[in-house]
C-alpha cells in the first residue's frame, strides 16, 4: 500500500522497520506473483521470543525503592526482567520510550543530598575568588559554570 501511495523503498523500509533490500525482495514478488507473492512470507531474521509490551509496561513502574535509583537504566531493567540489555534498549528506541528523560520531578535517594545541596547552591551564591566550578548531570556530560 506505501508503494502503491508512491513512497520511496527507503521510506517505506524505515517505516515498517526492515532493510531496503527486503523492500526491493517484496516488491519483486509483488510484481511477480502479485498477492500470492507475498502470502505467507515471515519477516526476516528470528521471531521475537521477549514480549515487548510487557518491557514498556516494566519501564513504566518505578523501581523498588531499595535499588536506590529514580528511573531505570537498560542494564537494570534487563537484570530484573531476565533479558539482554541490549534487548531493552532496542525496544526503548523503537517505542521511543527514554525514562531519564521522564517530565516529572525525581526525588533523588541519596542520603547524602541535603549537604550535597547546600555545598552547591553555597558556590553558586559566594564562589572562591578566581573560582572554577564544574557540573556534571546524569548523563556524563561537563559543563563549565
Amino acid at each position: 500500500m506505501l508503494a502503491a501511495e508512491g513512497s520511496a523503498n527507503y521510506e517505506i523500509a524505515e517505516r515498517v522497520g526492515v532493510t531496503r533490500p527486503t523492500v526491493n525482495l517484496w516488491r519483486r514478488r509483488y510484481a511477480e506473483q502479485g498477492m500470492a507473492g507475498l502470502d505467507g512470507v515471515r519477516p526476516p531474521g528470528r521471531p521475537r521470543t521477549v514480549d515487548r509490551a510487557k518491557v514498556v509496561a516494566a519501564t513504566l513502574t518505578p523501581p523498588a525503592k531499595g535499588l536506590g535509583v529514580t528511573h531505570w537504566s537498560s542494564r537494570l531493567l534487563a537484570d530484573q526482567l531476565g533479558i539482554e540489555h541490549s534487548t531493552v534498549a532496542s525496544i526503548w528506541k523503537e517505542y521511543g520510550v527514554r525514562p531519564w528523560a521522564a517530565g516529572t520531578f525525581k526525588f533523588s535517594t541519596d542520603p547524602e543530598l541535603e549537604a550535597k545541596v547546600v555545598d552547591v547552591v553555597g558556590l553558586y551564591l559566594a564562589p572562591p575568588e578566581n573560582a572554577v566550578v564544574l557540573c556534571i548531570d546524569e548523563l556524563g556530560r561537563d559543563e563549565a559554570r
